[in-house]
C-alpha cells in the first residue's frame, strides 16, 4: 500500500484498559467524533469483533465501509484492513501498545486511498487529522474511566 501516517501519545492507563476501548466498537459513537454507528459483523471465538462495519459522518465526508481486524496473541496490538467500503478502495492501519513508565505508548498507524484521487500531500494532511484526533479522543476516553 502506498504511504502511512503514524503517530503516537502516551495515555495514563494500563493497555489492557486501553485494548479494552479499542476493542468496544459499539461504544464508538459515544467518543469517536463523526461516528455514527458500528456494527460488529463477525466475532472470533474469544469474542473479539473479526468484521466491523463503520458509518461515519463529519460533515462533508460521509462514508461506509468494513474493516477486518487482526487481534494479537499478546494484547499489544491490533491490525486491520478495508473489506469493503464506499469512498475509500484500501485500508490498513494498526494500534501498537507498549508500557512507558506509569502509563502506556498507542501508536497509531493509518494508511488509506480513496476511490477519488487524491494529492498525496492532501492525504497525509487528512491521515494526520485523524491519527491526531482518535488518539486525543482515545486518551480522554480512557484517562476519564481509570
Amino acid at each position: 500500500m502506498a504511504d502511512e501516517s503514524t503517530q503516537s501519545i502516551v495515555i495514563d492507563a494500563p493497555p489492557e484498559k486501553i485494548m479494552a476501548i479499542i476493542a468496544d466498537f459499539p461504544s464508538y459513537p459515544d467518543w469517536a467524533n463523526g461516528m455514527k454507528e458500528v456494527e460488529v459483523l463477525d466475532s472470533r471465538d474469544d469474542g473479539r469483533a473479526e468484521q466491523v462495519r463503520f458509518a461515519i459522518d463529519q460533515g462533508p465526508v460521509k462514508d461506509e465501509y468494513t474493516l477486518k481486524y487482526d487481534w494479537a496473541a499478546d494484547g499489544l496490538s491490533v491490525k486491520w484492513q478495508l473489506v469493503k467500503g464506499t469512498m475509500q478502495k484500501a485500508q490498513q492501519g494498526s494500534y501498537v501498545l507498549a508500557p512507558s513508565g506509569t502509563g502506556t505508548k498507542v501508536t497509531y498507524t493509518l494508511s488509506v486511498q480513496l476511490v477519488i484521487p487524491m494529492i498525496g500531500l492532501f492525504r497525509r494532511k487528512a491521515e494526520k487529522l485523524i491519527l491526531d484526533t482518535a488518539l486525543k479522543e482515545l486518551k480522554k476516553r480512557a484517562e476519564k474511566a481509570a
